[in-house]
């Protein structure tokens, strides 16, 4: 389409810079704009011709995309690590910024990333959260128990976050008035912080958009609810990953791969995944063997190979397997006498498994 404009936006928590651009190249306008949605739907109103536009991912783009996407044919999010031509230029700015965007939406070259349906992003923010107010708990927990410490107290670590353990204790030991107020204030705190995570994930399990999805995917053993809720939430739209390989490598369970002159690199797990995803399946796997047979004979069979955390990883990447295998057939898990599970076959013979 020679009418086609295409517009580069280099997004700020203040301003966007703008550039667009015609087909040949040319530069049509550019310049900046408050970051609102009221400077935003002024400026859209500017392009009356077809257009494109480009953003790099950032925290800001989310309402932007949402903002955009009626008015545009297109509108495309870019990985930041693969833009390589704005982080390794000689000049650079905001405007040069928008412009190399631009440029890179007008050549097809823009390293598109996938971004969420707004329904999605809204109940992973929600599951996000909860992952917050969790490191909280955890580090309620441990200033209590340090607290504790600091006097010589000894208790029963299992017991010490029960609330009639606890309160027995606090009865029993001789302390000064201001710990046992700290200490108190603190068991409230924790109290406050649990109710608000059951109060979350309760809302999340629930949900109509994701509850069929949730109930299959619990039926692989060793795969608990917070788990599932991360799967679907990060993953989104499962069919996006053709095989097993991408998955693992989105999830960060592989490790980075360099090749140059014939020689290959293999280096540490690679940093460019969800890690989200990384850290939940890592946790899981830690504990999924208790419960599943299968699970249990990989980790044995890796650990036997010198290392318990590459024993981790193995049964990590086969919980993906399973979870990419339940996800995309929508049925339930069903382990048959042959050690694997029906859903994988019969994705297998699709080249998914």
């Amino acid at each position: 389409m020679e009418n086609m404009h295409f517009v580069g936006l280099d997004v700020h928590k203040k301003i966007i810079a703008f550039c667009v651009k015609q087909v040949d190249g040319k530069i049509i306008s550019q310049g900046t704009i408050d970051a609102n949605r009221r400077a935003l739907g002024r400026w859209v109103k500017t392009l009356t011709f077809p257009w494109e536009g480009a953003l790099e991912a950032t925290i800001f783009t989310g309402w932007i995309y949402d903002f955009l996407k009626d008015h545009a044919l297109a509108i495309k999010v870019a990985h930041p690590p693969m833009l390589e031509a704005i982080t390794v230029a000689k000049k650079k700015n905001d405007i040069s910024d928008a412009e190399k965007l631009a440029d890179l939406l007008r050549c097809n070259l823009l390293p598109e990333c996938y971004i969420q349906p707004k329904e999605v992003r809204e109940l992973r923010r929600v599951l996000r959260y909860r992952t917050l107010i969790m490191r909280q708990i955890i580090r309620m927990k441990n200033k209590i128990s340090g607290l504790l410490m600091e006097e010589g107290i000894e208790y029963e670590g299992r017991k010490l976050h029960t609330k009639r353990y606890f309160f027995n204790l606090l009865e029993q030991i001789e302390i000064s008035e201001e710990l046992s107020q700290i200490l108190k204030m603190s068991r409230e705190c924790l109290e406050f912080l649990k109710s608000i995570e059951k109060e979350l994930v309760a809302g999340l399990k629930v949900h109509p958009e994701i509850q069929e999805r949730l109930k299959r995917l619990r039926t692989i053993p060793g795969v608990g609810q917070i788990t599932a809720l991360t799967w679907i939430l990060e993953i989104g739209d499962v069919h996006r990953f053709p095989n097993i390989k991408k998955a693992v490598s989105y999830c960060g369970l592989c490790s980075g791969q360099k090749e140059s002159g014939g020689k290959q690199y293999r280096g540490p797990i690679s940093k460019k995944r969800n890690k989200h995803l990384q850290t939940v399946l890592i946790e899981a796997a830690k504990f999924a063997p208790l419960w599943n047979k299968q699970l249990a004979e990989v980790y044995e069979r890796e650990k036997k190979k010198g290392h318990k955390n590459r024993a981790t990883l193995a049964v990590a990447r086969k919980l993906v397997a399973y979870l990419l295998a339940v996800d995309k057939s929508g049925r339930p898990f069903e382990m048959k006498n042959t050690g694997k599970c029906s859903a994988s076959v019969e994705i297998g013979q699709t080249g998914y498994l």
